[in-house]
């Protein structure tokens, strides 16, 4: 492990190995193939580019977007690593040049989709190569039941029969059981080590509100806590993009959207943009999804639940990958777990994998619902204990609990006695006793329930819905309609056999709670954080690459701390590799320099 030390500090420009690193780098250096399952931000890539640089030949990494693969080649390039991508846009003559690179032994990496890997012509090439090994990323992409399914991924499994003396490596930040067990089937990795790290991302504050004119409380938010910073703004359709993106930038903020009905070179340009700027909230999809490689994302707000905690874990991990303070904010409502169930009915899978998907939205709603720390809750999904973290927004203020019961027992007798066939809204119109064409139609205003709700408003009885149907005691019928039922748990509560604990129905939470880094004291390190984020920008602009491919924010805020007087003191800066120190040395040291003189 010495030569992969050295490889990490002289190249990377790392001191040291993190979690389970070291024994993935030294397994696969090995020539052992390997499953890792690492959270985003844990240093995935390092695990197949150490080993890449220590073993004879050239490493194949298969990779699903363009982006991703272009900014790891950039990274790797400034670092001085020899690294190159094949894809769709690539011109004939660059293509001819990287191939006859790798011959030369000249190249290091070569990235690829997983379509390309597979076609005959592209095989036909490798089996000329020394190749040094194959690195999979987003493995779950091969599962059916992986929240980003890829069937091309599943073809991959036939490296191990035509190659079996090269060693393999799958990585991906998400995975359930039954996506590591598919995983290991179609990749064949049955008796390769699994290296399972912790899935905390213990610098992400966690916040979740209840929608009540969600555009104005992402406002807030971002005003509040995120002004000037760099977001990810995640809606569930195209249209609401679109809406919230025009709506940011009515109110001042460099918002950009994206999703898949826009033209591919408004989509490239606005990702170029979000990656080589500062300050831009990207409102999107989840097109704009795998391959967001910005370690400097200091927020990811969902203004719509996300389909499940696969998917949440994902997105809001995009955030703080470099380490520093942020925030991951979820702004959700009953009307958001509807119209997810009506995809999932609607969807063209079969009844297996839809059950499954409504289970993982309603582990999703019980997260938004909890009155314990969030944290723990999404740890324990990944079955993973922990202890309250102390800083989600349920550890900061909790919420306070009372016996619901009677409330419950209102909601659940009115939704039996008008036949288990309405929806929420209905079924909380015959509680407050509104006394509609509607309701006397059905002859509902005559029915014992009827009016028994009216000291609740409709938002607070929405809230008491929600709660009983994340305890289990509601269930919603499928079809369009989406009427309340009863579950088996009901009876206890309708009996007084149980007690139903529900959080408070009026809460105003705080929203300006203070997570960014207050490390800048004074004037001269304010000078010098803005000089070296100028200069890093401009030589990102110059190169065409994103600025934290010059070096991340962790790497100015070390500088800055502790501004190096010679090439010396840079040695042990964070980031500062060989290739780096020899490119931006002299500049850097000038930009401290003439901080301190000013």
């Amino acid at each position: 492990m010495n030569h992969a030390r050295r490889i990490l500090h002289d190249v990377f420009g790392y001191t040291e190995f993190r979690g389970e690193q070291a024994e993935i780098i030294q397994t696969l250096a090995q020539g052992q193939n390997v499953l890792a399952l690492m959270p985003t931000g844990a240093g995935k890539s390092l695990c197949y580019q150490i080993p890449a640089l220590m073993r004879e030949g050239v490493a194949i990494v298969v990779s699903p977007l363009i982006a991703l693969m272009q900014d790891q080649v950039a990274a790797l390039t400034a670092a001085g690593v020899q690294a190159a991508c094949v894809h769709s846009g690539s011109e004939q003559d660059s293509i001819q040049q990287i191939a006859a690179d790798i011959h030369q032994g000249c190249l290091k990496l070569l990235y690829v989709a997983p379509e390309r890997l597979v076609s005959p012509r592209f095989l036909r090439f490798l089996d000329s190569l020394h190749v040094s090994l194959f690195a999979i990323d987003e493995a779950h992409c091969v599962s059916q039941w992986g929240h980003d399914f890829r069937p091309e991924y599943q073809q991959l499994g036939m490296l191990a029969s035509r190659y079996p003396k090269v060693p393999r490596i799958a990585l991906t930040a998400t995975a359930d059981k039954a996506t590591r067990a598919d995983i290991v089937h179609y990749l064949h990795l049955e008796d390769a080590p699994f290296f399972l790290s912790s899935f905390d991302r213990p610098n992400i504050d966690y916040q979740v509100i209840e929608k009540n004119n969600g555009k104005k409380q992402l406002l807030q938010f971002i005003q509040r806590q995120m002004r000037n910073q760099s977001g990810i703004v995640y809606c569930l359709s195209r249209k609401r993009v679109e809406d919230i993106a025009a709506f940011l930038r009515e109110q001042h903020i460099d918002a950009l959207p994206y999703h898949a009905g826009l033209d591919w070179s408004v989509r490239a340009e606005h990702q170029r943009r979000f990656t080589q700027e500062d300050n831009i909230v990207m409102v999107a999809t989840v097109a704009f999804g795998m391959g967001i490689d910005k370690p400097d994302v200091r927020f990811v707000a969902h203004l719509d639940m996300p389909p499940s905690i696969e998917h949440f874990y994902q997105e809001s991990g995009r955030a703080g990958r470099d380490g520093l303070p942020a925030v991951s904010w979820l702004c959700y409502g009953l009307n958001d777990w509807v119209l997810l169930r009506e995809r999932i009915a609607e969807a063209e899978r079969d009844e297996a994998q839809k059950q499954i998907d409504l289970q993982k939205l309603d582990a999703m709603l019980g997260f938004c619902e909890t009155a314990a720390c969030r944290r723990t809750l999404l740890l324990r999904y990944f079955e993973e204990d922990s202890t309250p973290c102390g800083h989600c927004d349920n550890c900061r203020e909790p919420p306070p609990r009372f016996d619901g019961t009677v409330l419950a027992q209102k909601l659940l007798s009115c939704v039996y006695r008008v036949g288990q066939t309405f929806a929420t809204g209905y079924v909380i119109d015959v509680l407050r006793g509104k006394d509609n064409d509607w309701i006397r139609r059905m002859g509902h205003h005559a029915l014992s329930t009827f009016g028994v709700g009216q000291e609740l408003s409709d938002k607070e009885w929405r809230s008491v819905v929600r709660q009983c149907i994340a305890q289990g005691y509601l269930n919603l019928a499928a079809g369009q309609h989406q009427a309340l039922q009863l579950s088996e748990h009901a009876r206890a509560v309708l009996k007084g056999e149980e007690i139903v604990w529900l959080r408070v129905l009026k809460r105003d939470k705080k929203t300006d709670y203070d997570v960014k880094s207050t490390w800048l004291r004074t004037e001269r390190e304010e000078r010098l954080w803005q000089a070296l984020r100028t200069w890093r920008k401009q030589r990102a602009q110059a190169a065409n690459v994103p600025a934290y491919v010059i070096f991340a924010d962790r790497t100015l805020q070390e500088l800055v701390k502790n501004p190096p007087k010679n090439q010396q003191d840079l040695v042990g800066i964070y980031g500062m590799g060989e290739n780096k120190l020899a490119n931006f040395g002299a500049d850097i040291l000038r930009l401290c320099r003439w901080s301190a003189t000013e």
